[in-house]
This record gives structure tokens, C-alpha cells and sequence, in this order.
């Protein structure tokens, strides 16, 4: 069996806070369970991955490749979500939308971006509050996530790519070129986790034969596997849990 998806990791200057921030946005509660010394919040819908804040002093460089996408069920829902987070930490931000289209683009209280967006959206219907991960990426990457997961492309057009897993929740979705060039490491990853009867090592061969590489990011003696995908995004194999 392929590792799940176990988590969507943040690098925080301050991970207490930033938790806070997304607990009270999404309406998740904060798990006890982790073991890496993260903060961590657990779905409270059908979303299937947690959230994990952990501690790192690297300033943020740029736009982040992935952004969450929340939904609204009406203008009036899109507005009480946007004064919600505002509320809690967040920010209105420019990264070039233009004044016609209808959602609007907020930044958490470390900067990362997220969008709010206005009801009626199709491609992200019963996919529930939190609607997307979307991503910088190419359709290889795209291709890669879809088998490293063995979650179903849902939307392969035109370079651009989308993956849902056959369980619902949250897409996650690939713009297709040009793809911005990174500017040092994500401060989002994602946390993999082999099944309980599973083997970390046998994973990792696995995911390398698909297309990822090791990588060294001084993570130095710890019991997870640091890997690039296709890309170069970074993402990290951790044991059976």
C-alpha cells in the first residue's frame, strides 16, 4: 500500500500563533498526537490531512507555490469568512488579481496567501470549506502526485492538472507552465506516512522510482526522509505510524 497523505506542513516564526490563526479560520481543533514536536490541528470535515506549524527562522522569500482555496456557499458567506480572518491576523493582499474577478486574496499573519473564493465556483463544488491546495507546477509534477498518493487526476487540460482522493476532500492542483522559480525552500511541505504495517524504507524506494530525488536540507540524524518531486518541491517520508 502507497503512505498517505498525513500532513501539510508550515515553517512559522511562530507556530503557536499561526496554528491559533488556522484553527480559528477553518474550525479544527489541535491534535496532542504529534510527535516531532509540531503544533499540529486535526480536520474537522472531510479535508483527511492535518495541519503542521513548525518552528524555523528562515524569512519568507516570495510568493509561496501553494496556496489554500476556501470556498463560500454566498456573498454573504464570502464576506463573514474574509472578516473572520481578518479578525484573527490576516491581510489584504495584491499578487496581481484583477478587480473583476470575485474572490479575494488575504495573507495569514506570517504572509502566507490564501484565497477566499466567491460562490458558484464549479471545479471546486463538494469539495468542501477548504476546496483546494493550489500549486505553482508543472503537469509532470501533477502526474508524479497522482501516483505517489494513487489519488485520480480529476483535471488534466492544457498542462494544468488536478488530483482529489477517492475519499473526497480537497483537491490539489497544478497550474501548469510557467512555473516561478523557487527562491530557497517551501515553507509549505507535505508529511507522507507509510501504513502502520509498512515500510518507510521500501516507500521512499518507491517514490524514487517514480521520479523523486533525495535531498539534504541539514535535516541531519532524524527518523524522516527528506525528498524532492519533480519539481524540486520538498516533501518528507516519515515512519509508520
Amino acid at each position: 500500500m502507497t503512505a498517505h497523505l498525513h500532513a501539510l506542513s508550515f515553517d512559522a516564526h511562530e507556530p503557536q500563533r499561526l496554528a491559533r490563526f488556522w484553527a480559528g479560520v477553518l474550525g479544527w481543533e489541535t491534535a496532542d498526537d504529534d510527535p516531532h514536536d509540531a503544533v499540529a490541528l486535526l480536520p474537522s470535515d472531510d479535508t483527511g490531512f492535518r495541519l503542521r506549524f513548525l518552528p524555523s527562522e528562515e524569512p519568507k522569500r516570495g510568493q509561496n507555490q501553494a496556496h489554500f482555496d476556501l470556498t463560500s456557499t454566498s456573498l454573504d458567506d464570502q464576506r463573514q469568512v474574509v472578516a473572520r480572518a481578518l479578525e484573527l491576523g490576516a491581510r489584504h493582499i495584491d499578487v496581481g488579481q484583477r478587480p473583476e474577478e470575485g474572490h479575494v486574496v488575504l495573507a495569514d499573519p506570517e504572509g502566507n496567501e490564501f484565497c477566499v473564493i466567491e460562490p458558484g465556483n464549479n471545479f471546486l463544488a463538494d469539495c468542501g470549506f477548504v476546496g483546494a491546495l493550489a500549486c505553482d507546477g508543472s503537469q509532470e509534477v501533477g502526474y508524479f502526485w497522482s501516483r505517489a498518493l494513487d489519488w485520480p487526476l480529476v483535471w488534466d487540460q492544457d498542462q494544468e492538472t488536478a488530483i482529489r482522493s477517492p475519499h473526497g476532500g480537497p483537491k490539489i492542483t497544478w497550474g501548469g507552465p510557467p512555473v516561478a522559480p523557487k527562491s530557497g525552500k517551501n515553507r509549505l511541505h507535505f508529511d507522507l506516512v507509510p501504513p502502520a504495517d509498512g515500510d518507510q524504507r521500501a516507500e521512499v524506494d518507491r517514490l524514487l522510482s517514480l521520479g523523486a530525488t533525495r535531498l539534504d536540507i541539514g535535516q541531519g540524524d532524524v527518523d524522516w526522509v527528506v525528498l524532492a518531486d519533480p519539481d524540486g518541491n520538498e516533501f518528507c517520508v516519515m515512519p509508520p505510524r
